[in-house]
């Protein structure tokens, strides 16, 4: 397939416009005309998630990335003028956006739609052909999701590659123009190792510990919904998820108060609520359990929100209150409806207990302080930044989304995507008559005058 479109590629290096707009209505086609069989397919994998949270979270994404890109795509393909400065005049400048080539993408199980489309709608935009390596994880939405393209696309335009771990890592290993990866950070790392033996740019999409905190003067009757709706979308698997909440010291208990109420007011059961996702797997219910484990050994206070089910791997809310570093609750990234808290004194204290850490993927602060907001978001490194919610800075089309040191690096989104799918080729032209000549040997004294000239101009 990757020598398929390889191929193609060469016989059409930039597609018109007309055609990459057809290609992207084609993946808008997929989301909107087999909605329920792709939200069937996701349920199957995880065991049960319901229809209306893959629809808001994924295929509603995945359309508005598409429109977003239908509609901006001429401007997004129109040469950049640039400025030519005096010592070039009067030639011109400007930047040229090329198609890359063939574009692989690695997508993970968590979003298994999302994830997997919303970045091949920017390679299809920017004129690129592309092949896809979905999760085996999530195999039932992995093979409906290769059936579906291969009827829409050919295979020299969009296809897929479905397999196991092995699979993955022979397609990591293709010559690709760019290869792009959402996952974890230790897959993350084999992958770039991966393309460097082909020299690939690579775009990675990690995950870590993305903070929530919450300053002093903050409402928890704003705060605590919004924090419990975005650390229990997808039962936390979701990689932006508040990871853990810094809370002041003064006002942990009326926190934790308000969270609990919050938690009951959006899933007034938790075993058997139609509303409430399943953990994918044995294996990450496991995980989860022996996070739990670890923390409550190591004198941290669990408080249950919920009955759970392990039979339908269904795990109440949790809250872990009196965390300490040597936990591995603190450690790893949880992917899960766990949320350990952690208090502080001033902001000072909080600031530097969010940047000892790893830089996460996402941040999220509540207050209502215009300074101190501004000073968290100048002195925290993160990804990308909500205020006063959580998660929507993804949902914005014009916003980039992208990692930072540990929680990966490159961005996507609208015309982000649009970009980090093409390459920027500088383009001088040259009149008929220009004062270069005066420049060429043999050197002499009109060498020396020019050059004079040229450095007085900058």
């Amino acid at each position: 397939m990757f020598a398929l479109q390889r191929a193609a590629f060469g016989h059409d290096r930039y597609p018109s416009l007309g055609i990459r707009r057809d290609r992207i209505r084609r993946v808008l086609h997929i989301v909107t005309v087999h909605e329920r069989a792709l939200c069937e397919a996701i349920d199957r994998d995880f065991g049960h998630r319901s229809a209306q949270e893959t629809r808001l979270a994924e295929l509603y994404i995945v359309a508005a990335e598409a429109r977003h890109a239908i509609r901006h795509l001429p401007r997004w393909m129109r040469a950049r003028r640039v400025a030519t400065p005096l010592k070039l005049i009067p030639g011109t400048a400007r930047v040229l956006a090329q198609p890359l080539g063939v574009i692989g993408v690695i997508s993970p199980w968590n979003y298994p739609v999302q994830l997997a489309l919303a970045p091949a709608i920017g390679a299809l935009a920017a004129g690129n052909r592309v092949l896809l390596k979905p999760s085996e994880i999530t195999s039932e939405t992995s093979a409906l999701l290769k059936n579906l393209i291969s009827a829409d696309f050919d295979e020299n335009e969009f296809a897929v590659s479905v397999g196991d771990a092995e699979i993955g890592q022979a397609f990591a290993r293709l010559p690709f123009d760019h290869l792009f990866f959402t996952g974890s950070t230790v897959v993350g790392r084999a992958i770039a190792r991966a393309a460097a033996e082909n020299l690939t740019p690579v775009t990675l999409e990690l995950g870590g510990k993305s903070p929530a905190l919450i300053d002093g003067d903050a409402d928890f009757a704003i705060v605590a919904p919004r924090l419990a709706a975005g650390k229990l979308l997808n039962a936390g698997q979701t990689c932006i998820a508040p990871d853990y909440a810094l809370v002041p010291a003064e006002r942990l208990d009326s926190f934790v108060g308000a969270v609990a109420s919050a938690v009951k007011r959006l899933y007034p059961t938790i075993a058997n609520n139609p509303d409430y996702t399943s953990i994918v797997n044995e294996r990450h219910f496991r995980r989860l359990s022996n996070l739990l484990d670890d923390a409550r050994a190591k004198g941290a206070r669990v408080i249950t929100l919920g009955d759970g089910d392990a039979g339908s791997r269904t795990l109440a809310p949790t809250l872990v209150i009196g965390v300490t570093g040597e936990m591995a609750i603190m450690r790893e990234e949880i992917f899960g409806p766990l949320l350990p808290i952690e208090t502080y004194v001033t902001l000072d204290e909080a600031i530097a207990t969010i940047n000892a850490r790893p830089h996460p993927l996402a941040f999220y602060y509540f207050g209502r302080d215009p300074e101190r907001r501004e000073r968290v978001l100048r002195e925290t490194p993160a990804g990308g930044v909500t205020v006063n919610d959580t998660l929507w800075h993804f949902a914005h089309e014009g916003l980039p989304f992208g990692g930072i040191g540990g929680s990966g690096y490159g961005a996507y989104h609208g015309e982000r995507s649009f970009r980090t799918f093409s390459h920027g080729k500088s383009v001088f032209t040259q009149p008929r008559v220009a004062a270069a000549r005066l420049l060429y040997p043999p050197y002499g004294r009109m060498f020396e005058r020019t050059l004079a000239l040229l450095k007085k101009l900058g």
